[in-house]
């Protein structure tokens, strides 16, 4: 049986999709997740049954950072099948533009999140840095930021009861943001604005501007922001989470105790498809005299998962 070049580049397709898959070290469902795509429909372009399009290959080739080998792969199948029968047509096109890819609805990348919590003087210390990248067609200008807080994560009416008659206030958190930059020079302070306020719950828009100017990240462009907050010990609770509710490549977090408090922290995952399991890969633990340091880091999280960290502390059973 005689295989055309057009099935020939739809099998070559296929093989680049599972190669930089299986490289990258994603089930199928990850990918999609990852992608904004139904499971199956990835399982059903890997065996050939479905064709490529650009927009999947545009997500496959950013998703998975394959080297430009995914697209290529995309417009030779591509400029066959427009070209047939007279074949060769077209030339071959170059790896895809960022700018001309997004999730719909998504317009950013989260190339690297570094999360970290403290506990420091009876205060708990949060700093997030985000290594953003704009894959959509329009600028950026502002960026999301939730923080909410659960003193009795087991017991919500005893918690709730705590918040409404010691509710969370803005002055208390200390909220400062920065965009750091790329050549090691000085940061920028960025500016934000409330969008909710309840008991335990604040919303703010961090602006990518401050009172000098304004810094839209373009389509196409990188930059690194870094936010920071301090919350109460006895406002918080015994847990710390981190919602992936954007494409992110690699996700690291930090927990750090008081050594003498005999810190001990687990964690879970929580998927759109799972109730809570445990975390896929172990935390890892190093401790000097003072303190005790637990991290954790996975690449690809699944898109819309929650990662739930959880700790005991001798002193708050």
């Amino acid at each position: 049986m005689t295989i055309s070049p057009l099935e020939r580049a739809t099998d070559e397709f296929a093989a680049q999709l599972a190669r930089w898959r299986t490289d990258r070290g994603l089930s199928k469902r990850a990918l999609a997740a990852a992608m904004g795509f139904d499971p199956s429909y990835v399982s059903h372009v890997e065996g050939r049954r479905h064709r490529p399009t650009e927009d999947f290959a545009r997500r496959a080739e950013n998703v998975l950072d394959a080297d430009g080998a995914i697209w290529a792969a995309y417009t030779a199948y591509e400029t066959l099948r427009q070209s047939a029968p007279a074949l060769g047509v077209r030339p071959p096109q170059q790896r895809p533009d960022s700018d001309a890819w997004s999730v719909p609805g998504i317009s950013l990348i989260v190339e690297r999140e570094q999360a970290a919590i403290g506990l420091r003087d009876g205060r708990f210390h949060v700093v997030v840095r985000r290594h953003l990248h704009n894959v959509g067609t329009e600028p950026i200008v502002r960026y999301p930021v939730r923080i909410h807080v659960d003193r009795y994560p087991q017991h919500p009416r005893r918690s709730a009861r705590l918040h409404h008659g010691a509710p969370l206030a803005w002055a208390e958190l200390g909220f400062s943001a920065r965009r750091l930059a790329d050549d090691g020079g000085e940061p920028e302070s960025m500016i934000w604005r409330a969008s909710h306020d309840s008991d335990a719950v604040k919303e703010l828009w961090l602006h990518f501007a401050n009172t000098d100017r304004p810094f839209p990240l373009y389509p196409g462009q990188r930059t690194t922001i870094e936010y920071a907050f301090g919350v109460a010990e006895d406002k918080w609770g015994p847990w710390f989470q981190r919602a992936v509710r954007m494409p992110t490549r690699e996700l690291e977090v930090t927990l750090d105790f008081p050594a003498d408090a005999q810190p001990v922290v687990w964690g879970t995952v929580t998927s759109l498809s799972a109730e809570a399991v445990p975390l896929s890969t172990p935390i890892l633990v190093e401790q000097n005299d003072a303190r005790t340091t637990f991290s954790w880091a996975a690449r690809m999280p699944l898109l819309g998962a929650r990662y739930r960290f959880e700790w005991r502390l001798t002193d708050n059973p």
